[in-house]
């Protein structure tokens, strides 16, 4: 299934659903991130993923992560709530979501690095060479947020 991500676009589809979603932003020593490399729409992102019944936001975020990469994380914080009505999600399916997703912070506890059928590279990048690669402006912004130490609350749009 192919997935396209609209931003401020009037051309965007009308969405058809919201579904909880959740992402996670894990840092290790060397200052770097984890992403992954999508097979869906072939950017590189943080891991994260749609919510399932039963799951708490940090079960999810776990989860999520490990499917992705392979590392088993520890939740440290919260960097934000993103909601934007004006950034829309189609899939090839029918499927087209309004953003709501819950960005966390986390450290890898285990594991070890492997792709999966969302992933087809899995890196840590370091976080001043984030521009070499293409990477949507949502997740971006959500890398900037975490940056920003002058926050003292959580993002909420």
């Amino acid at each position: 299934m192919t997935r396209t991500d609209y931003v401020n676009d009037p051309l965007a589809p009308k969405p058809n659903s919201i579904v909880p979603a959740v992402s996670v932003i894990v840092r290790d020593e060397a200052d770097r991130v984890l992403l992954i490399h999508r097979t869906d729409n072939d950017l590189w992102t943080i891991p994260g993923g749609a919510m399932e019944p039963g799951e708490s936001v940090r079960q999810a975020a776990v989860r999520e992560t490990s499917e992705e990469t392979g590392y088993d994380v520890e939740i440290t914080g919260q960097v934000g709530i993103y909601t934007d009505p004006n950034h829309i999600v189609a899939y090839s399916d029918g499927e087209v979501r309004s953003q709501f997703s819950i960005c966390l912070t986390g450290v890898v506890v285990g594991g070890q690095a492997r792709t999966s059928s969302e992933s087809s590279e899995v890196v840590w990048q370091p976080l001043d060479q984030l521009d070499a690669l293409n990477i949507h402006p949502s997740i971006r912004l959500r890398i900037t947020h975490m940056l920003d130490t002058s926050r003292t609350e959580p993002w909420l749009s």
